[in-house]
């Protein structure tokens, strides 16, 4: 036990406690602030995306198949992540300025929300103006922002919408 009378033992052991604090601490930022280790998504294909099953937000629910929202006229759908976010109802009231000329080309104007949390989305609806649905388990949402924060480019929304060509009563028929 004469080791222990030694002050060097000491301090040799406090800077290992030190130097691996500071290796947790690195490995934290890291895990933290990178996708480094986190696996890469997959692009979503719309023969996955159509049949995922979305809820209306009736008292008496209707489950219907996403395609629905986007197989006569196209859609503009927006995922909401947290309908309480000022991020999101910033965004939301953002497309919502679209709404008009979405009418015009006759492209509706979607949300969909991943929970109906007590009242969230009763109070999301004041700065969206289109119709908001539920994906309980949040598939439309499996996507990753490039930054924090993204923010939709409006005249790219526009521009995509114009492209939209609505189905005709001929190509339904096939």
């Amino acid at each position: 036990m004469s080791f222990l009378q030694d002050p060097s033992f000491f301090t040799m052991g406090m800077w290992s406690i030190g130097a691996g604090a500071l290796g947790a601490a690195a490995l934290a930022l890291l895990l933290a602030n990178t996708d480094v280790f986190l696996s890469k998504p997959q692009k979503a294909a719309l023969e996955y995306l159509e049949d995922i099953d979305l809820k209306t937000l009736e008292k008496e629910p209707r489950t219907f198949k996403a395609k629905e929202l986007w197989e006569k006229n196209g859609a503009v759908i927006m995922a909401v992540r947290r309908p309480g976010c000022f991020l999101c109802r910033e965004e939301a009231a953002d497309l919502s300025s679209l709404k008009s000329m979405l009418d015009q080309l006759g492209v509706p104007l979607y949300a969909v929300v991943k929970e109906h949390i007590r009242t969230e989305v009763k109070d999301f609806q004041p700065y969206f103006k289109g119709e908001i649905f539920l994906d309980e388990k949040g598939i439309l949402l499996e996507h990753r922002e490039k930054e924090f924060g993204d923010k939709v480019n409006l005249l790219s929304v526009l521009e995509a919408a114009k492209m939209i060509k609505p189905q005709t009563l001929a190509s339904e028929k096939k």
